[in-house]
């Protein structure tokens, strides 16, 4: 039986950081996907890259449609922003190019993450006292319809 020999992990070479913080944020496992790729992708000097939503999907196995929909979901989340490039071909017609993805710090998402976490937890409880407020009060409330 041979011993097969498996190449060091080098931590420089061949592998990207993924933020751990990124579990944390409540985004679905294609979203990770996507930003994992993009990270990868990534320019390390200038946090953009450029990338079709083909290529993305490719390179995760999934659909235009779904990607464009989970990038929506990072720019939402505000882990990225996203920028319409465009190219001249050699005849001089102008066609739209890739998108450019801005990696934002992921200091800055959780920290915007936690405000709105924070924000709504206020909002949550000043429903709460309020309705409590009313129920003492004897005023009939309205059921809220989702």
């Amino acid at each position: 039986m041979s011993c097969r020999q498996w190449t060091k992990r080098d931590p420089v070479k061949n592998y990207f950081p993924l933020p751990n913080e990124i579990f944390s944020l409540g985004l679905s496992a294609t979203a990770i996907a996507v930003y994992g790729y993009l990270l990868r992708r990534e320019n390390r000097e200038t946090y953009e890259c450029l990338a079709s939503y083909r290529m993305i999907g490719q390179a995760i196995g999934k659909s235009v449609t779904t990607v464009r929909k989970y990038v929506a979901e990072l720019e939402e989340r505000g882990l990225i922003t996203t920028e319409h490039t465009s190219i001249m071909t050699k005849d001089g017609r102008k066609w739209n190019g890739c998108l450019r993805y801005h990696i934002l710090p992921i200091q800055l998402v959780i920290e915007r993450y936690t405000e709105r976490q924070l924000r709504e937890l206020e909002l949550s409880t000043a429903r709460l006292k309020m309705q409590a407020k009313l129920a003492r009060l004897g005023v009939a409330q309205e059921p809220q319809g989702g």
